[in-house]
């Protein structure tokens, strides 16, 4: 999308205008879905939170200061509301040492390219929630151990001790995996 026009629909959707919300609604809803579902796996709970962070977006859109992108600004929100329902249904939360774990910084953490994508998704849902987090927000959203730690309201270095116990736990149930193709 032009970002003028984009910039234009904002300015509208300061001034509530429902049009241009639908709008800005219908660019980002099938995006920020799927960022949704990355957290929630139940379709119409992801559906819910999806359109109750655009519902959050709208109110606040006055605090939009364009330093970020719109897309990038929402996707927070979603993951934002994510995140608060999982705390809100306590799922499956298991508690962690918060101590830091000395660990080998592996940037070039490799998967065998047998593996697919789907089976790389499953064993993620395996890991514990703080695990599953860190890994989720660091390995497919993209953030920094920074960003993450804000987001979730931990440390850095919680961060980057529990990315370190989701990615060997990851490696550990993809094993099995790699064997059985």
């Amino acid at each position: 999308m032009n970002k003028n026009l984009q910039s234009h629909l904002i300015e509208k959707c300061k001034n509530n205008n429902a049009k241009a919300q639908m709008q800005l609604y219908d660019l980002y809803c099938k995006a920020m879905y799927n960022i949704a579902c990355n957290f929630i796996k139940d379709d119409v709970v992801a559906q819910d939170i999806m359109q109750e962070a655009f519902i959050k977006a709208f109110k606040k859109i006055e605090t939009y200061t364009g330093e970020a992108s719109f897309g990038a600004w929402l996707k927070r929100i979603v993951i934002n509301q994510s995140l608060d329902y999982i705390k809100k249904k306590k799922m499956d939360t298991v508690v962690l040492d918060e101590k830091v774990i000395p660990f080998a910084d592996d940037e070039n953490w490799e998967i065998e390219s047998v593996t697919s994508l789907q089976d790389i998704y499953k064993c993620i849902e395996l890991l514990p929630n703080k695990c599953k987090n860190v890994v989720k927000l660091y390995l497919i959203e993209g953030y920094d151990h920074q960003e993450v730690a804000q987001i979730l309201q931990i440390t850095e270095g919680s961060s980057r001790s529990q990315l370190s116990r989701g990615k060997s736990r990851l490696k550990e149930l993809l094993i099995p995996i790699n064997y059985e193709s």
